[in-house]
């Protein structure tokens, strides 16, 4: 009996703990995966970002001992210093992924125009003076790891560093520098092995001072008055030969609440593309996420009076005046009213191929307030609008939509038939399509941020509905003036050195 029970355990131990870790399985509410024709973009951008940089930056400066033998000089003291690079090339450059490691840059044959201050003394002679250093045959190897921290925030390391300078030559400028010239060629081969001896932390510095300013950004993002929204990333980056996936938490919080939403995100996947530089997924979770934490906070509660509405009305044969008239007609009104909204359930998202609709369960009032009396009610019903989410990338946000494919009251089958609910329900529907929807999109104008740093902008840009996720297939353009904003609060401190339906970007 005994040894029949202690395989049943055993069964019943790995099923719970199965069980438990698949509870503990965290998915993301966005996917951002960057393509090899990204990192191609990049050396390229990158170039003009490590250009301005170098040209703005000093190296450390260069010190020794030589004895000149030819010269009978025991001794000379050398100090370089004040060293910048004013040109260079790196004609074979490199990016590529290693998978489930990180990825690789590689450079080689490259050059470099340097100018420097230097001194030097001896037991013979001190000066000081300027020279001209030029650097041949510079290679680079080296493997940049990304991670995450505990905070959610993206980290670098440098692994398997390695740069080595072939060939230097050294020219001396000045009244004597015919003789500091004849003894420049001794001195090369130490300012080479100094100075492929400070490549690698050079460049390792660089990714430290780079870590420390990610380190900085906000990944909890405050959208406006009702919500902040998470950006942190849930795993470090997945790596493949092809590309890397970003995965971030995507939720939308109350302002006043950071816990999770009573729901959990579900599993989705990237299709296999390579066109465009970067692909965002957007789960529905994401919008589920928003459209709860707008509900929590209380954002989809408006009260309207005659003169709102009036202001974003169509004046045609659907306008105020003939709504009004046709409340008249019921509701004998001298006095003026005002509609009061307020949604029932947070508005169910749904996103399926080509199609992404909002349905938005809610009761509508109309109230009216007679002079030195308080607020009487005309008429109280609940109903749901059927909406149609339109997308369009506007900047570095993404900005939505919303027009009414249907208005339906929440009546009972047997009283739909009524041709006084007909017409109210008519009268309602104008209302919403012509005053709330308006005063609805007009916010909806700000739009989402979408995940980018800073001086990056989104170009040919497309966006697809498929199943269950919205896909951005976009490409990317360095911004060197200073007007492109960044996509959300944090990033723009962010030194980089240190019939399917379709959306389409707005030019």
């Amino acid at each position: 009996m005994c040894t029949k029970t202690i395989p049943v355990l055993w069964g019943c131990f790995l099923l719970w703990h199965l069980c438990l870790s698949s509870s503990q399985t965290i998915y993301p509410g966005i996917k951002a995966r960057i393509t090899q024709r990204a990192l191609d973009y990049g050396v390229q951008a990158g170039m003009e970002i490590i250009e301005r940089m170098l040209k703005e930056k000093n190296l450390p400066d260069l010190r020794g001992s030589e004895s000149l033998e030819f010269l009978k000089v025991d001794y000379v003291n050398y100090n370089f210093s004040n060293i910048k690079i004013r040109a260079f090339s790196f004609p074979n450059t490199s990016l590529a992924f290693v998978p489930g490691v990180g990825i690789k840059a590689l450079t080689n044959h490259g050059t470099a125009n340097i100018s420097t201050d230097w001194e030097f003394e001896s037991p013979l002679f001190q000066d000081t003076g300027g020279a001209d250093l030029f650097l041949s045959g510079v290679y680079f190897t080296g493997i940049i790891i990304l991670t995450r921290n505990d905070f959610g925030h993206p980290t670098l390391k440098l692994q398997d560093c390695y740069a080595q300078v072939s060939h230097a030559h050294v020219s001396f400028s000045g009244e004597l520098s015919v003789l500091y010239n004849s003894f420049a060629e001794p001195m090369e081969k130490p300012i080479l092995k100094n100075l492929n001896e400070m490549l690698c932390p050079i460049i390792a510095s660089e990714v430290k001072a780079l870590n420390a300013n990610l380190s900085t950004l906000e990944v909890l993002t405050k959208i406006d008055n009702y919500t902040l929204l998470d950006y942190s990333l849930i795993s470090s980056p997945e790596i493949t030969e092809n590309y890397l996936d970003l995965n971030l938490k995507g939720v939308f919080y109350p302002l006043e609440n950071l816990a999770d939403p009573p729901f959990s995100p579900v599993p989705f996947v990237l299709p296999e593309r390579s066109n465009s530089m970067l692909y965002i997924g957007i789960a529905e979770y994401f919008f589920k996420s928003a459209s709860f934490a707008y509900f929590t906070a209380g954002a989809f509660n408006v009260t309207l009076s005659t003169k709102e509405i009036s202001n974003h009305f169509v004046q045609n044969s659907q306008g105020l005046g003939n709504v009004l008239s046709r409340i008249a007609e019921i509701y004998i009104l001298s006095q003026p009213f005002m509609v009061r909204i307020m949604a029932t359930e947070p508005p169910i998202i749904n996103l399926q191929p080509g199609n992404f609709t909002l349905d938005i369960p809610a009761s509508i009032m109309m109230l009216t307030q007679p002079k030195n009396s308080t607020v009487e009610t005309i008429v109280s019903m609940d109903f749901v609008a059927s909406t149609s989410v339109g997308l369009v990338i506007l900047g570095q946000r993404l900005v939505c939509s919303l027009s009414l494919n249907r208005f339906r009251l929440a009546l009972p089958e047997s009283n739909r038939s009524n041709i006084e609910v007909l017409r109210f329900e008519n009268i309602l529907s104008s209302i919403l399509h012509f005053g709330v929807l308006p005063l609805a999109n007009a916010k909806l104008q700000q739009g989402f941020p979408l995940p980018n740093p800073h001086k990056i902008s989104f170009v040919n840009s497309d966006i697809e509905v498929l199943e269950g996720f919205l896909l951005i297939s976009t490409d990317l353009k360095y911004e060197t003036s200073s007007k492109q904003q960044p996509s959300f609060h944090g990033w723009e401190g962010l030194n980089l050195i240190s019939g399917q339906w379709r959306g389409k970007s707005a030019p």
